[in-house]
């Protein structure tokens, strides 16, 4: 639930922050009819991010024999892909995110359909990315319902912490809060790719490094109290193969790297 919440709490904020600076342009510039544009965009956006995720539960509901692995697991591969492409694209737009918004806007030239399109655009990235990682995390964690429940409670808490930093209300620093956050969603990635990984091992089509490579289910029994909240944050698993084991490692280990050298500030000049 917890890994959830803030993949809904994260995405949420982005999300909240790129419509509160299309609307307060709007309102600055005395675009004022540009408001209403800009929330049928979002509105779209926001309808077709979760028909994705409906069409993506629908394709497992009945599916032939390893079907359902088949899919689990290439969604999951999929997920990790955009929410670590949108880790990194966080971490180097963070700062110029405003300026980029407005540009778009300005290029706009009034059209409806252009400040309709920017706005379903700005979202619809940020929504496609959500629903395809919140089915991967829900499906890895095996908590169904109580994790999704989590990321309703972290859009909420976007949604109202969007509004207040629109308003003025609040003051954050989101280059730090981006930071932190995408420090642990590197973990949350990497524990869904290697579940990713074990689905297709399932049935077959990754036949290597198959040995379990620890056991620890002995010290950390199935659904008890560490083990619910360790796969439900970070999709641990007591009796990983191998091969999870070697991609959860490199993952961590060089995506994790680069992320730290992306926020490492610049050396000074002499």
């Amino acid at each position: 639930m917890l890994s959830n919440f803030l993949i809904g709490l994260r995405e949420g904020l982005e999300a909240a922050l790129i419509v509160g600076i299309l609307v307060a342009y709007a309102n600055k510039t005395d675009r004022k009819d540009w408001v209403r544009k800009i929330f049928v965009g979002v509105g779209a956006a926001v309808a077709l991010s979760v028909l994705a995720g409906f069409l993506l539960n629908a394709l497992v509901q009945n599916p032939e024999g390893g079907t359902n692995e088949l899919i689990a697991g290439s969604a999951s591969i999929i997920a990790v892909g955009f929410v670590t492409w949108m880790i990194f694209w966080m971490a180097n737009n963070a700062k110029n995110l405003s300026s980029e918004m407005k540009a778009r806007m300005d290029a706009s030239k009034s059209s409806v359909l252009s400040v309709v399109a920017i706005a379903f655009f700005a979202v619809i990235r940020e929504g496609i990315e959500t629903s395809i990682f919140l089915w991967s995390s829900v499906s890895a964690s095996g908590q169904g319902s109580f994790a999704l429940l989590g990321a309703f409670l972290g859009l909420v808490v976007a949604t109202w912490l969007g509004y207040l930093i629109y308003r003025g209300a609040l003051k954050m620093n989101l280059t730090s809060f981006f930071k932190y956050t995408g420090a642990f969603l590197i973990v949350v990635a990497a524990g869904i790719l290697a579940y990713g990984v074990h689905e297709l091992q399932e049935i077959g089509l990754l036949p290597v490094l198959t040995q379990t490579s620890y056991d620890l289910s002995g010290i950390i029994p199935d659904d008890s109290l560490i083990e619910v909240v360790l796969s439900g944050t970070i999709s641990f698993r007591t009796a990983p193969s191998m091969l999870e084991s070697v991609v959860w490692l490199t993952y961590v280990a060089i995506v994790g790297w680069l992320f730290a050298r992306a926020y490492r500030k610049p050396a000074k000049k002499n």
